[in-house]
């Protein structure tokens, strides 16, 4: 490693996984069913017509799992609780098999010697609370922080590191206004106020979370680089658009806040008067953190175009006058998302120079590529291009280093294949490979790769 660039002394290096992507166990020891659970057993939503049931079976093979991280080197492993599995009816009865689980989870991961970063909400809402509106309504929100209360009471002596939330965006607009994840609806102003919502769950989160007197404190978004496609005023007003869309909407309020001066713009008759906002609302979603943790994949390249429905009473929270082309002359992964390390670089840099002092230090909380594995004769996986996407994208996150983004860690995504969402399995993220009829875990190339990397740093 010695062409790599170094990273500072107590750097953290990690890998993460999800609940509903590995767990399986659906049906096991009192959980309750989840909007996933329901929208991957709807015929037709998801590929092939998979389903988290089983999944990477960690509930049952957790401490095959850790071994691996602990081969792997890594500091930390951040992975996700299931609120059905805590409290499968979302408010009401806690399930102690349930806080065991994580509890067992916890202690192997120290005995490990690695540290646990968990995730409060990774998108398994509780499906009753969806039959009473889900994040559409503010009930939501408040029955988040009484599970946190719970989760926080049993593991926060042996965690230092919390998530709120991981990606507000895709439980708010891919969940409620394009319909492509649980629980699938496709709303405007019903999109907006789980947009809002979520940001209330955090900020109770926080006030839970510090009564616990937890460590370090945090939430996980989605920023992206957008992209003008070519430099004419409707294509860089586009771009505003979709910056409010995907980043503003979350950073004003939480860096900030306040809401964007662009969500007007943005969303017009949707947003106006927006009855779901109460006074105090943007102090609980301000309140101070300890880390901001950034997932980050890919650049998006957007252009102008008209509403896609052309009646202002049926318009979604996503019909905002843009789209997404492609960006041509570079690798593109099996997801069809560019690889463009740069822009990771450029988009740790503007969010320091937007927020200044009000960024808290950042922890890369997700970054990797599917990619379309073949494996050998002799059961290896040589997936050199996930291993140079993961050099380009850690060569990137250095030189943001270098020009004064406070960033203390990375983590790897994923640690295993998985459930992809309603891709099913058929994207495979993870640097270990998982035979899903077998349940065999195997490293591939990038998995020891990044466990020479993490080596190299520790000498």
């Amino acid at each position: 490693m010695s062409d790599f660039p170094g990273f500072p002394p107590g750097f953290v290096f990690g890998a993460a996984t999800a609940s509903y992507q590995i767990e399986g166990a659906a049906r096991e020891d009192g959980r309750g069913p989840s909007i996933w659970d329901t929208y991957s057993h709807t015929p037709g939503l998801t590929a092939n017509g998979d389903t988290g049931d089983v999944a990477c079976d960690h509930y049952h093979r957790y401490p095959e799992d850790v071994a691996l991280l602990r081969d792997l080197g890594v500091d930390s492993y951040r992975f996700s609780i299931a609120w059905p599995r805590i409290v499968p009816d979302g408010s009401g009865p806690v399930n102690a098999q349930g806080l065991d689980f994580y509890s067992k989870l916890v202690d192997e991961l120290l005995t490990a010697g690695i540290e646990p970063a968990v995730t409060l909400y990774h998108w398994d809402l509780p499906q009753a609370l969806e039959d009473r509106g889900g994040w559409r309504v503010r009930e939501t929100a408040e029955r988040f922080a009484e599970y946190t209360a719970v989760v926080a009471e049993r593991l926060g002596d042996r965690v230092p590191r919390w998530i709120t939330l991981n990606e507000p965006w895709c439980s708010a607009f891919l969940g409620y206004a394009i319909g492509r994840h649980a629980p699938g609806a496709r709303e405007g102003r019903g999109a907006l106020a789980a947009a809002h919502h979520l940001l209330v769950g955090h900020g109770l989160a926080v006030q839970a979370l510090r009564a616990a007197g937890v460590r370090e404190v945090g939430i996980t978004l989605n920023l992206d680089r957008n992209l003008p496609a070519t430099d004419s005023a409707a294509d860089l007003a586009a771009v505003v658009r979709a910056d409010t869309q995907h980043n503003l909407v979350w950073t004003e309020p939480i860096l900030a806040g306040r809401y964007p001066a662009t969500e007007e713009e943005t969303w017009g008759e949707l947003i106006t008067g927006a009855d779901f906002r109460r006074d105090g609302d943007l102090e609980l979603i301000s309140q101070p953190l300890d880390f901001l943790g950034i997932n980050y994949y890919r650049p998006i390249v957007v252009a102008d175009a008209p509403h896609r429905e052309p009646d202002p009473a049926r318009r979604t929270a996503t019909d905002n006058r843009y789209e997404e082309v492609v960006l041509p002359g570079v690798r593109h992964t099996a997801m069809n998302w560019p690889v463009v390390p740069e822009s990771f670089t450029d988009l740790l840099v503007q969010l320091e120079k937007q927020y200044g002092d009000a960024l808290p230090p950042v922890h890369i909380t997700e970054n990797g590529s599917a990619e379309d594995d073949v494996v050998a004769a002799d059961g290896a996986v040589h997936d050199t291009d996930r291993v140079e996407y993961l050099r380009g994208h850690l060569t990137a996150l250095k030189a943001a280093m270098d020009a004064g983004v406070d960033v203390r860690g990375y983590y790897v995504w994923s640690l295993l294949d998985n459930f992809e969402w309603a891709y099913g399995y058929d994207k495979r993220f993870g640097i270990v490979r998982v035979d899903y009829e077998t349940q065999q875990r195997t490293p591939k190339d990038s998995y020891r790769w990044y466990q020479e990397l993490i080596a190299a740093h520790r000498r």
